[in-house]
């Protein structure tokens, strides 16, 4: 498995915005659990989601995330994308590029590719919908599986498809450390969703690294 040593992509560099978007963020985490930053920038933020797994389950922390995202964005704002956008093309290939373009101050360098995604009808359509982020800022930082799984992946796909409307599935490589986001495939069942099997990463940063899944990990709900 990578490591931050074999990284071939360039440290990202925060602009003002990218700090003032980490400070905000860190800000209501901080809040959620009643604690203070720990330190500034990127690494701060990195520490806080470590806080939050401390002494929870994985269901405990995605609904500690989950209450984060919604304060970011306001309920009547939820309410009107779910209710005036359905997810056809259009909408999902706009997603992906709004996606591309703010996110990387969380997740590093990533472009717009084209995914084939389930039609509804039994097939499938190709369309640009999918983001490739190259190499996770946030799991290369962490270089925790649960943490990426509980912290990230869940709680993002169930915010996307349930709060937007906007069908999300998010498939991280703990090989190279790069993920894929496709906007209009609804994320799979997690009785058959590989992360959940995933064991830690070779650089583990909670000290409990197995050959098993990693223990961090949520368990799949039945």
């Amino acid at each position: 498995m990578q490591t931050a040593q074999d990284s071939q992509v360039p440290p990202h560099q925060d602009s003002l915005l990218d700090r003032l978007l980490i400070w905000l963020v860190s800000r209501k985490m901080a809040n959620a659990i009643h604690t203070d930053i720990p330190t500034g920038g990127y690494r701060g933020f990195v520490e806080l989601s470590k806080r939050i797994m401390q002494g929870r389950d994985g269901q405990q922390q995605q609904a500690v995330v989950a209450k984060v995202l919604q304060s970011l964005v306001p309920a009547p704002v939820l309410w009107l994308i779910r209710t005036l956008f359905s997810p056809t093309k259009l909408v999902c290939v706009l997603n992906a590029w709004f996606a591309a373009q703010t996110f990387e101050w969380l997740v590093g360098p990533c472009e717009v590719e084209t995914a084939e995604v389930d039609d509804g009808e039994g097939g499938v359509r190709s369309q640009s919908s999918a983001v490739q982020i190259k190499e996770c800022r946030y799991l290369k930082e962490s270089q925790c599986v649960g943490m990426c799984v509980n912290m990230c992946k869940l709680p993002t796909q169930t915010f996307f498809t349930e709060k937007f409307g906007i069908p999300l599935t998010m498939t991280p490589n703990f090989e190279d450390l790069s993920c894929t986001m496709v906007f209009g495939q609804p994320p799979p069942d997690p009785k058959l969703d590989d992360a959940f099997s995933e064991p830690c990463l070779s650089e583990c940063s909670t000290g409990q690294r197995t050959e098993s899944p990693c223990p961090k990990l949520a368990e799949r709900r039945e």
